[in-house]
């Protein structure tokens, strides 16, 4: 057992550890989100999780968009799953990719069907799922087995001095007791490349980092028109006082920690190969870097907020803090840690660092986040380019 204690979660077949038991409803594409949605409608306590995404994917396109599927219908988080799509081959693979876990997966095409029969196909199966899945049990598991992913939204001042260090706290206790975690943003790092390279365990990892770094750096170029204001540093940003991407870059750094070390860079989606601290190449935007994460595995989500980002996941668990004493007042219910008592002082940052360790481990036992109460389960598929 870590220094860290131990939490209840429910251990799956493949021996990863899930702190929700969810029974999802998979569409393959857009077109079946309704039959999906009609299905979670029939049989209470399953989960739709619709999506925007078309079809006609190629390349590197499509194999992001089948490691996304698959990967969130293999998270530890979910214990069993139905896959609805238009016809069957793509279907399949989804259905053979995530019962690679072990876990009970079975796929429906509409296509020689149509949707009555797909969705009462579908809803018995999803009935006899949910009953299996409320007989499963939590039981005691290390803290280390939980893994956590990281981003920050809305960032300000307060989120680079304060709610963004708690997280980097957090981060240094949680690798040191050999847990997995990520961090992420390739395009809030700007500024603080440098810097986040000589963060690497090991001369490759940094180099890996860079290479990622400047690829994005390129593709900006390639399409940007004068700049990126409004975009980098976002409205919000600017609102909280982060007047250029270096500002923000630097205090999003603060998310690692002072002593951690990434051991490796992942892709979009990807899982880490083992513990230690992971850098993935993610968006900053909130819905598609959290639903890239929960894809690749993680199970509960720290997420900084300065100015007050609401953002949700069906999946993975995301716990908002905030150091912003006017967000946490003015959005109460959106936050589930707050520690705006470091800037009046009445705070170390190691104490902050245990208020949302705590916060963490009440929420792997079952304590439903902000994001879970308030029906925040924003779901959104990362498009590398467009459609054939």
């Amino acid at each position: 057992m870590s220094n860290l204690g131990t939490v209840w979660g429910y251990r799956r077949e493949n021996g990863r550890v899930g702190i929700r038991n969810h029974v999802v409803i998979l569409p393959l594409d857009d077109l079946s989100n309704s039959a999906c949605e009609k299905v979670a409608y029939s049989v209470k306590g399953c989960k739709a999780i619709p999506h925007a995404y078309g079809r006609l994917q190629f390349g590197k396109d499509l194999e992001l968009f089948f490691r996304t599927l698959i990967g969130t219908g293999a998270n530890p988080n979910v214990a069993a799953v139905v896959v609805i799509g238009i016809e069957p081959e793509w279907t399949n693979t989804i259905v053979e990719g995530i019962a690679e876990t072990g876990k009970p997966v079975v796929g429906f095409s509409i296509e020689r069907y149509g949707d009555f029969k797909t969705v009462e196909m579908a809803s018995r199966k999803a009935y006899e799922f949910m009953q299996w899945a409320s007989e499963q049990r939590r039981e005691e598991a290390d803290l280390k087995e939980i893994w956590v992913s990281t981003k920050c939204g809305e960032s300000d001042t307060t989120s680079g001095l304060a709610s963004n260090p708690t997280v980097g706290n957090v981060f240094d206790r949680l690798v040191a007791a050999g847990a997995t975690c990520s961090f992420g943003e390739t395009s809030e790092i700007t500024g603080g490349e440098e810097v986040c390279k000589q963060r690497a365990a090991t001369v490759e990892a940094g180099e890996e980092f860079m290479r990622i770094f400047n690829a994005y750096q390129a593709m900006i170029e390639r399409y940007k028109t004068d700049d990126l204001s409004g975009s980098q540093p976002t409205k919000g940003n600017i609102r909280g006082g982060l007047t250029t991407i270096e500002e923000k870059a630097l205090g999003n750094l603060q998310k690692i920690g002072k002593t951690c070390r990434y051991v490796g860079c992942l892709d979009k989606a990807e899982s880490p190969k083992g513990p230690g601290l992971w850098f993935m190449d993610t968006s900053s935007a909130a819905a598609e870097a959290v639903t890239l994460w929960a894809a690749a595995g993680f199970v509960a989500h720290l997420f900084p907020t300065g100015q007050g980002n609401i953002v949700g996941n069906p999946i993975e668990p995301v716990i908002k803090l905030s150091a912003n004493p006017l967000t946490v007042k003015t959005m109460a219910e959106h936050i589930d840690y707050d520690c705006s008592a470091i800037l009046k002082g009445e705070m170390t940052l190691d104490e902050s660092g245990e208020g949302l360790l705590e916060i963490l481990k009440r929420t792997c036992n079952g304590r439903l986040t902000a994001t879970e109460l308030l029906g925040h389960e924003e779901f959104v598929l990362t498009k590398l380019y467009e459609s054939a």
